[in-house]
């Protein structure tokens, strides 16, 4: 894994041909306003597989992790996943818990033509950022339930091809570091 701290750091030697981006990272981080950014400056389409997942079984997530369990929803993510990587000059934005799926990581770790990037976010970040969404994300309001997530998720993330942390940029120079990246700026 590569980490970018700094918004002047190059690609670090060759890489096959990016076809796909695929941001991950914890809730805050950036991923679905980066990901239109950088789909535009690509000329690539942008899509969030929360949104496939919301239009295809008609509910909400929260909707859905109440009526049929996480271990359901997670077998749903990682099947919408799996079809939306075989897509070329895409931008795919994910949900934050997709990562824990160890078939999902290793599609998109393995997955010819995919850079997948860790949107890194410290979690006082990440909770100044979803403050007042509460209501969406529970977990907001357990903080000894949220750092756990955050810590256990952490090292998962840690495994993308590439991480760039993006505390203390905005979107667009995010969506500039990672298409530096890709080398396909």
């Amino acid at each position: 894994m590569e980490e970018l701290g700094s918004k002047t750091a190059d690609l670090i030697g060759p890489r096959k041909p990016v076809h796909r981006i695929v941001l991950t990272g914890f809730m805050g981080s950036g991923k679905s306003t980066v990901g239109p950014l950088l789909a535009a400056r690509l000329g690539w389409r942008f899509i969030d597989a929360d949104d496939v997942i919301v239009a295809e079984t008609g509910m909400a997530i929260p909707d859905f992790f109440a009526r049929h369990g996480e271990p359901a929803f997670r077998a749903c993510e990682r099947d919408t996943i799996a079809r939306l990587v075989r897509q070329h000059a895409l931008v795919l934005a994910l949900g934050g818990g997709a990562i824990e799926d160890t078939a999902t990581r290793g599609l998109l770790l393995k997955s010819t033509g995919t850079l997948l990037v860790h949107l890194g976010v410290s979690l006082e970040t990440a909770r100044n950022r979803c403050a007042g969404t509460e209501y969406n994300r529970p977990v907001l309001a357990d903080e000894a339930r949220l750092a756990a997530r955050y810590l256990n998720r952490l090292p998962l993330y840690r495994e993308a091809h590439v991480t760039v942390v993006s505390d203390t940029m905005t979107p667009q120079e995010v969506a500039e570091a990672v298409a530096r990246q890709a080398a396909i700026a």
